[in-house]
């Protein structure tokens, strides 16, 4: 068994910036938070401002700022936990926000949704986290397997119709895995839970739009991709029984506000990384 690493490879790990990127300035990211969510309080859109921001920051790779996210929605002021507004309150914010970060692993991956996790539990108190679900619901056992896949498939037509097939089969041509391994994860991870809201956490169809939109916008150089998850948030529109927040997310206004706060967030967020890479250009 190997216990240790070797010493050049232990060194060799530490080049290459193989840590996450710090938070932002306190000070910087409380007011990119505030200018956003006093726009999604007046817009009726507050959990939708809650997981794009969760899922800009992780894919930012600033774990320690969604952190500052939890407590920023959750206090009065964010320094001090005996401003925390109310238990109820702060479950399901907590929730949606660990549902979101969840959903994002589909599109950048499990290294930077395990960090964000760890940041969100750090963040979160103890009487918040004993009332959140510990049982897990999204086992794959053989009496639930189709239904996992008639969800992702159902999911998938919803958001790439009327050129579904094509892009089931073109995806196919590439890996014979690669689009069945899609399909179970649209169905196990990105497709709203059957129980609806009676799921702690649960994010309808168009807030699944919106993790993808706030990750890929976020992540960058992947148009294509990007462009197809904007549809699905506008095709959210023909759901049924539509709240008013996805009814406005799922706009043309709505989508286009989405957009614009992932930007604004990202370059608070990086605004010091920016500066950086244009002091080594002079």
């Amino acid at each position: 068994m190997v216990k240790h690493l070797p010493p050049v490879i232990k060194q060799l790990l530490t080049l290459r910036n193989p840590e996450a990127w710090p938070s932002p300035p306190i000070e910087r990211l409380h007011g990119v938070f505030a200018r956003t969510l006093n726009e999604a309080k007046q817009l009726n859109a507050e959990t939708g401002w809650l997981v794009l921001t969760t899922c800009t920051l992780l894919t930012t790779n600033r774990p320690s700022a969604v952190g500052h996210l939890y407590r920023f929605a959750t206090r009065a002021d964010p320094g001090l936990a005996e401003t925390r507004r109310n238990l109820e309150d702060a479950i399901t914010r907590a929730a949606v926000m660990r549902e979101a970060a969840l959903k994002s692993v589909i599109f950048v991956g499990v290294p930077r949704t395990i960090l964000s996790l760890a940041s969100l539990r750090e963040a979160v108190e103890d009487d918040v986290y004993a009332a959140l679900r510990k049982h897990v619901i999204r086992y794959a056992r053989p009496q639930n397997v189709e239904a996992t896949i008639e969800r992702g498939m159902a999911l998938w037509k919803s958001i790439y119709e009327p050129h579904a097939v094509k892009l089931y089969n073109k995806l196919g041509d590439l890996h014979p895995d690669f689009i069945a391994f899609i399909i179970q994860a649209y169905g196990t991870i990105l497709s709203p839970l059957p129980r609806g809201q009676l799921e702690q956490g649960n994010l309808t169809r168009a807030l699944g739009s919106v993790v993808a939109i706030a990750t890929l916008r976020t992540e960058g150089r992947v148009g294509p991709q990007l462009t197809s998850h904007v549809f699905g948030l506008l095709k959210a529109r023909y759901e049924k029984d539509l709240n008013e927040e996805d009814r406005f997310l799922s706009s043309d206004e709505g989508t286009a506000w989405v957009i614009r706060k992932i930007d604004e967030i990202v370059d608070a967020a990086t605004a010091d990384m920016q500066v950086n890479l244009t002091r080594g250009k002079l």
